[in-house]
């Protein structure tokens, strides 16, 4: 299954170019759009899974093409987030009850952005069943148990392929070794908790002979995190 495909529809070239920039990072697929106009001229070809929306464009606002999308039963359950300098709460409440998923007020973090966008993709069932996790070029296979940087196959047991597909859905949060035990191993199975240690440290070096070692990280005094932000 090939990554989710997300429409980015903002007028300035600056932030346009920082969203693409982070969601290539965080593994989506992604096309730009300037305006509503062009916006409408990409969904006549293209289904996105998702679309990050401006409020504020030129000609017809990102709120008002919201409206006009979620009432059109074609596009009523495409998620759409919007992103605004607006904070108001009346803004907030108006740009919900016209259907948008969620709202995300500028300034934000890359990290909050990829987790607002992977928790709408979470509540809209579009992130379930997926046989593919893309996070850049790491890409885990769960149809052909690979787990793979860009077209090198990299050697894993079951359990650090478990492992890597847990992380791989739930970037940047810790996670501390009894959560971990709990969701890879389940709550039934007794096991040591020095044992996720090995497994890092295994999945470590496994990861860093391509130079990626740092991908999981060791939070002192709690677990770990998995993260391709720096």
């Amino acid at each position: 299954m090939s990554r989710l495909n997300i429409l980015v529809v903002e007028d300035e070239d600056a932030i346009r170019g920082m969203l693409l920039m982070v969601l290539e990072q965080a593994g989506f697929k992604s096309i730009a759009a300037v305006d509503a106009e062009d916006a409408q001229k990409v969904l006549d070809d293209l289904s996105p899974d998702l679309i990050l929306l401006d409020w504020m464009l030129p000609g017809i606002s990102g709120v008002e093409w919201a409206r006009r999308l979620k009432k059109e039963p074609v596009y009523r359950d495409l998620p759409i987030i919007l992103l605004t300098a607006r904070g108001e709460e009346e803004d907030k409440v108006r740009g919900l009850e016209i259907g948008a998923d969620d709202y995300i007020t500028k300034p934000f973090s890359p990290k909050e952005l990829v987790a607002r966008i992977r928790a709408v993709l979470r509540r809209s069932g579009k992130i379930q069943g997926l046989a593919q996790i893309a996070l850049g070029d790491l890409i885990l296979d769960t149809e052909q148990h690979r787990l793979s940087i860009g077209d090198k196959q990299l050697e894993v047991s079951p359990t650090e392929f478990r492992l890597m597909q847990f992380f791989m859905t739930h970037p940047d949060k810790v996670y501390s070794r009894t959560q971990l035990l709990d969701q890879v191993w389940g709550r039934s199975v007794y096991i040591e908790e020095r044992t996720i240690d090995v497994h890092i440290r295994r999945l470590r070096k496994i990861l860093g002979e391509h130079g990626r070692e740092d991908l999981v990280q060791t939070v002192r005094g709690f677990g770990y995190r998995f993260s391709l932000m720096e």
